[in-house]
């Protein structure tokens, strides 16, 4: 399981640390932050205590308004969970109690200036992001009109040389050669680089060439969302390579199904064009229409 240490979240949001200073080495494994409220009046059946606590202008105003006897009670209940931290959002002050647990408890307690929903927003996105299940795989990630695809094939059948193309057609480069898949739901993977092949596209007989560099900022993107598996694969003449009626196909990752297809090389053929045909494709079935049952109708129709 992906973990993150407390330090990277003070570092990345700028937090205060008001206590814990020691601590921040605290490891973090959950991607969704929690806003402890029936915890306060006594009830854990449920307390998610491995996710990082928020406590906004509602948790703080309420226990201000309690007396030190109930605060350091209902607080004590809390912290003896022992939460990766604690932040306390818009700036709020007046947080010497809460101080003194949290450096008992040895737990680091943060603070920012902005607000809840905001923060809340934003280090939610960032964790699903960081803590995601990962998987790297072989091929090129393209950002194709907007839609997100993979191109795989075996070593040497052009992936490269037609990202290429592609990236010259004003299409944009995500990855070359490794990709790394991150898996932000059941139905959403996401496709990135892993730095060292940032911006880079390796091309046989010219070399290593960097995108940006050559057609600037427009050619390449950090990650995409991956809507389309296209698959590059040598001309098999006894294939029935005009069949049109084909069944939706679908490929794996992680447990997510991405639409699966699979292009044949030859001679001649234009396969970024078709690569865009597909992406269009892909895209109008999105929006409710299918070429298929529209020429399926037409027939019925004579």
């Amino acid at each position: 399981m992906k973990t993150i240490q407390v330090q990277e979240l003070v570092q990345q949001f700028q937090l205060e640390v008001l206590a814990g200073s020691n601590q921040l080495d605290r490891s973090i494994m959950k991607a969704r932050v929690y806003r402890p409220g029936l915890e306060f009046v006594g009830y854990f059946d449920f307390f998610p205590q491995q996710h990082i606590q928020i406590l906004g202008r509602k948790e703080i105003t309420y226990l201000h308004g309690l007396t030190e006897e109930e605060r350091n009670h209902h607080i004590g209940n809390i912290v003896k969970y022992h939460p990766p931290c604690f932040i306390v959002t818009a700036g709020q002050d007046g947080l010497k109690y809460l101080k003194k647990y949290c450096d008992e408890e040895c737990i680091p307690l943060l603070r920012t200036t902005e607000s809840t929903a905001a923060f809340i927003g934003k280090l939610d996105h960032y964790l699903l992001k960081v803590l995601a299940p990962e998987q790297a795989i072989h091929g090129v990630c393209m950002n194709v009109s907007g839609i997100g695809i993979l191109i795989r094939g075996k070593s040497g059948v052009g992936k490269s040389e037609t990202a290429h193309t592609l990236i010259r057609r004003g299409h944009r480069l995500v990855a070359d050669d490794i990709i790394v898949l991150k898996k932000l739901s059941q139905h959403t993977l996401l496709g990135t680089h892993n730095e060292k092949t940032k911006e880079f596209l390796a091309l046989r007989s010219v070399g290593l060439v960097n995108v940006v560099r050559l057609y600037g900022r427009r050619a390449f993107q950090e990650e995409t969302r991956i809507s389309l598996d296209i698959e590059l694969t040598r001309w098999r003449d006894n294939d029935l390579n005009n069949d049109l009626d084909l069944e939706p196909q679908f490929v794996e990752y992680m447990g997510v199904n991405i639409p699966h297809v699979e292009i044949q090389l030859q001679p001649g053929r234009d396969v970024a064009g078709l690569i865009e045909a597909a992406c269009n494709n892909w895209y109008l079935k999105q929006q409710g229409y299918s070429a298929m049952e529209d020429f399926m109708k037409r027939l019925d129709m004579n």
